[in-house]
């Protein structure tokens, strides 16, 4: 049975949390790629989190403690897909080639709208320690500190793989920012 200062205790964590559930759900999307899994990841983390809740001390950073255990389930899981992971089947059995019919994911579709379709491109395109640390830095607005306890790095490595992918997507996007007018190039003389 639990005391009255636990279910207190509990009842604050609980509001500390729930309220990073959208941020959660949109790093989430960008690591799975998929509603349905970035769905079961947020839901595993809060499961994860409330389980583990007496660890968590009240008033310290939870955004960066759930965006830890989110990344940690992720990467669990990807490391068990991978492990199992298995040639698809190929035609030559004598039955038809298929393709998925309408959007697999609408609600990714609905949130990438809001950066503009070649940036993400190129956000998508960098290689995944890049993109993480992109997303969860130039996305998400976390500390270099927290990003470093999310993805288990060094502080250090966190500043080195923001450096490199945003120097990346800067060679990629400069000319479309000019296109765009969001640079005007330099006249070379």
């Amino acid at each position: 049975m639990t005391s009255q200062a636990d279910a207190m205790r509990r009842a604050a964590f609980e509001r500390e949390a729930l309220v990073h559930l959208d941020a959660l759900h949109s790093f989430a999307l960008k690591l799975s790629r998929s509603r349905d899994d970035a769905e079961d990841l947020v839901s595993d983390t809060i499961l994860r989190a409330l389980e583990r809740w007496e660890q968590y001390q009240l008033g310290s950073n939870i955004r960066a403690w759930l965006f830890t255990i989110l990344y940690h389930i992720f990467v669990s899981r990807k490391r068990r897909i991978d492990a199992r992971e298995v040639l698809a089947p190929d035609d030559s059995e004598g039955g038809p080639p298929f393709e998925p019919v309408g959007e697999t994911d609408p609600e990714g579709k609905f949130y990438d709208s809001f950066i503009d379709e070649k940036v993400v491109e190129a956000i998508e395109a960098l290689p995944e320690e890049y993109r993480d640390s992109v997303m969860l830095s130039d996305v998400q607005g976390m500390r270099y500190a927290d990003i470093a306890v999310a993805l288990g790095v060094p502080e250090g490595t966190v500043k080195s793989r923001l450096f490199r992918g945003r120097r990346i997507l800067q060679r990629k996007l400069y000319a479309y920012a000019a296109e765009m007018g969001y640079i005007r190039p330099v006249a070379s003389t």
